[in-house]
């Protein structure tokens, strides 16, 4: 499994990239436009990411910006929603607008800071990147 970590917060970046390394090739990055451009360069080279984490509020672009224009790449592409990279959003935000926005960005979890390696598991689980 091939997965891509974008979190501006070191110790959150870490923990996660900790815990994907563990299912495949991790990635991490500390800003949205790193995490952008490091999609579209794998997306250019055929080989996608399975699964990105993103952290909601950062600086520069937002996570939920990043997912949109994640979802726009695979679009032009031809990779269909299905079939394209699961996103699971994390961030310290738990509000209906913020989990509504995300939703809407596509993405397909959500995940309230602070984590542990169980709630993701379980994240990967329901969307069938592990089995149960």
């Amino acid at each position: 499994m091939k997965i891509l970590v974008v979190d501006d917060e070191l110790v959150s970046r870490k923990k996660m990239q900790v815990i994907m390394e563990n299912f495949g090739e991790c990635m991490a990055v500390e800003s949205g436009p790193m995490g952008l451009d490091a999609f579209a360069d794998a997306i250019s080279k055929g080989k996608p990411y399975d699964l990105v984490t993103l952290d909601v509020a950062m600086p520069d672009m937002d996570g939920t910006e990043v997912l949109f224009f994640i979802r726009e790449l695979e679009k032009e592409h031809g990779i269909r929603r299905k079939k394209g990279v699961k996103a699971i959003m994390v961030t310290a935000l738990a509000d209906k607008n913020t989990v509504i926005t995300s939703i809407q960005a596509g993405c397909d979890a959500y995940v309230v800071k602070p984590f542990d390696k169980y709630t993701i598991l379980e994240k990967m689980k329901q969307l069938q990147l592990l089995n149960a």
